[in-house]
């Protein structure tokens, strides 16, 4: 499971829930972009930027480390002190590093202790964070990223309840989505069918836009309007990500079938320029 995308998707649709997560009222107009700082080799992979006249102008990082990196403190301060510098309009940062356990974060943090002990940098450890209350979306998201494969179904299901019993600040649509999103990234050799079953969504969800627009209407209506959402959401995160898309482009991601286009969904965000993406259509699309 590339766990980095996921998290993408997660506060690409909802960036209330990064807010919800570190404690904070949700803030409008703020979005969560990937961000190349100029004239160096750093990219920043999550950045949630306030829009621009907002008073307060506080910036957000978001680093989510799933594997072993002794340097990551050292990239991360890098990155954000030289995003500072080149963009001095930013007067407030805040930085959120997301492990899944305590075990995988450096042991030697001496350089950086006074920043890792202050406010403006919080640290989550996924597997220590209990229920909420009231709710939260966001944790229990969290949660079921890293939920052993033997617990998932359970605590998806329970997850889902809640948010059809809740009254929430986001579309619960939207969140179901991202539930089935999440469960599908942990159980690769399921369909979305076989995912909706486990889940219990597929009377549940009948009428709903997410069902509508591609969870499962039948086979070939399913297929058409999953491959359509997919195609839509893959062309959006790819114009933020290498810029605009010739049409040629745009042609050939079209015509991609349904499983290297969520290939491409998790390769993208190793992208920094267009010439990436047509080495990677020209690699795993050789028909083109």
């Amino acid at each position: 499971m590339k766990t980095d995308s996921l998290f993408y998707r997660i506060f690409h649709s909802i960036p209330g829930l990064f807010f919800e997560l570190i404690g904070q009222p949700s803030r409008q107009g703020y979005q969560f972009k990937s961000i190349e700082v100029k004239q160096t080799a750093f990219r920043i992979d999550g950045v949630f930027l306030p829009p621009e006249d907002d008073p307060d102008s506080t910036v957000f990082f978001v680093e989510v480390q799933f594997q072993e990196d002794e340097l990551i403190y050292h990239r991360l301060f890098a990155e954000l002190f030289v995003f500072l510098q080149q963009n001095p309009q930013y007067t407030n940062w805040q930085a959120v590093v997301i492990f899944p356990s305590r075990s995988l974060e450096p042991e030697d943090v001496k350089p950086y202790r006074l920043l890792l002990e202050s406010a403006q940098v919080q640290r989550f450890y996924l597997n220590e964070l209990e229920q909420m209350q009231p709710f939260s979306v966001a944790i229990g998201l969290m949660q079921l990223i890293v939920a052993s494969k033997k617990r998932t179904p359970v605590r998806a299901k329970q997850l889902l309840e809640q948010i059809e019993q809740q009254s929430l600040p986001f579309p619960k649509a939207i969140i179901i989505e991202l539930l089935e999103t999440t469960m599908v990234y942990k159980f690769p050799l399921l369909s979305r069918q076989e995912i909706a079953q486990m889940l219990g969504l597929a009377e549940s969800v009948k009428h709903t836009r997410v069902y509508q627009e591609g969870l499962e209407i039948g086979l070939e209506q399913g297929l058409e309007q999953g491959l359509g959402r997919e195609q839509t959401l893959v062309l959006k995160l790819l114009s933020r990500k290498v810029g605009k898309l010739s049409p040629k482009l745009e042609s050939q991601i079209k015509a991609l079938p349904l499983e290297p286009l969520e290939e491409l969904a998790e390769a993208l965000l190793d992208f920094s320029t267009l010439d990436d993406l047509r080495t990677w259509l020209q690699d795993n699309n050789p028909g083109q």
